[in-house]
């Protein structure tokens, strides 16, 4: 019984270790590859290809699937919340029996009564958000859309030490958008999920337990 026991901490602990690559918010797939050159095409001339996939004198804007696209990242995200509020109440009651002759429980006769609530209420609450994030990622575009639209998608592992960095990013790109060198700035970019995730003792020693979890996740306060 102890060594099974034993067995299910070490794979709960385990599960709960994992690198952050199995759930993911950014567009899927990751990336795609271009669609393959006809190798049978009859060949028009010394430069003209009739499979060759783009003109002599075009830019290398993205635009086609498989083709990469530079995302610069100058996401600048603030927001700041504050409320307020107060309630009072006061209430008072008396009575009281003067005098009482003849009558059942006659000698309650001079008794008083008296009574009264007081409620007060007060609460406040603020919360405050202030994120930055600049940097640079390439994506791959995933889906070409009927009105041109890029779906791009694409992720950047970065290993540190004993610790890996995923960077991950997918949007809509409108292809006007994208200048001369072939990149695109984030805040222009529509759709835009953004993800940056760790790995390894440093980022897990700053996690809560599995087993405490599901104490907390039990517990009614």
């Amino acid at each position: 019984m102890g060594r099974i026991l034993l067995l299910s901490c070490s794979v709960l602990a385990a599960c709960s270790t994992l690198e952050p690559t199995a759930s993911t918010a950014v567009h899927q797939p990751m990336s795609a590859r271009p669609a393959p050159r006809a190798e049978n095409a009859p060949a028009n001339g010394a430069i003209f290809h009739v499979a060759q996939v783009r003109p002599l004198f075009e830019d290398r804007r993205a635009r086609l699937l498989g083709d990469t696209l530079t995302i610069n990242l100058v996401e600048s995200n603030t927001a700041q919340k504050a409320s307020n509020a107060s309630a009072s109440r006061e209430s008072s009651v008396s009575g009281g029996i003067t005098s009482a002759a003849k009558v059942p429980l006659a000698g309650l006769a001079g008794l008083g009564v008296e009574a009264g609530t007081t409620s007060d209420f007060t609460g406040q609450g603020s919360a405050g958000a202030n994120n930055r994030f600049n940097g640079t990622i390439t994506v791959t575009v995933v889906d070409v859309y009927p009105n041109g639209n890029l779906l791009v998608s694409g992720e950047k592992q970065i290993a540190i030490n004993q610790g890996n960095e995923f960077i991950r990013f997918s949007g809509v790109v409108n292809p006007s958008y994208i200048t001369g060198s072939n990149t695109v700035q984030s805040t222009q970019v529509a759709d835009a999920r953004i993800e940056y995730k760790s790995s390894g003792y440093i980022s897990e020693s700053q996690a809560m337990g599995w087993l405490q979890r599901f104490f907390v996740a039990l517990l009614p306060f």
